[in-house]
C-alpha cells in the first residue's frame, strides 16, 4: 500500500473524496482507484472503500435530487447542506480511519456491503 500502514492508507482514501470540490472527476476516480488497487490485499481497505463507494453513490443521488428540487426553490438549501456534509464527512471518516475505527457515513445508502 505504497509503504503506508493500513490506517494511514484508509485515511487518505477518505480524504481523497475532498477532490470533489477541486476537480470533481478526480474526486470520484481517485478513491475508486485507490480502493480497487488494494481491496484484495487488505480487508480494512476493502471495508473503508465500500463505505466510500456507498457515499459516492448516495452523494450523486442526493445531488441530482437537489438539482431537481432547485426548480421549486428548496434545492438550493439542499445543495448547500450537501456541500457541507460532503466536506465534513470525509474529514471525520479520515480521522476515524487513522485511529483504526470504521465509521459509516450518516445518510449513506448501503449499496455495497
Amino acid at each position: 500500500m505504497f509503504g503506508m500502514n493500513p490506517n494511514t492508507y484508509c485515511m487518505l482514501l477518505h480524504l481523497s473524496l475532498l477532490l470533489l470540490f477541486v476537480v470533481p472527476p478526480l474526486g470520484v476516480a481517485i478513491p475508486i482507484v485507490l480502493w480497487a488497487i488494494n481491496k484484495d490485499k487488505n480487508s480494512q481497505v476493502n471495508q473503508h472503500g465500500k463505505i466510500i463507494l456507498n457515499w459516492l453513490a448516495s452523494f450523486g443521488i442526493y445531488f441530482v435530487a437537489s438539482i431537481l428540487l432547485a426548480f421549486v426553490g428548496i434545492g438550493l438549501l439542499t445543495i448547500l447542506a450537501l456541500a457541507v456534509v460532503g466536506f465534513v464527512f470525509p474529514i471525520i471518516g479520515g480521522i476515524k480511519a487513522n485511529d483504526g475505527i470504521l465509521w459509516k457515513y450518516p445518510l449513506s445508502i448501503p449499496f455495497f456491503k
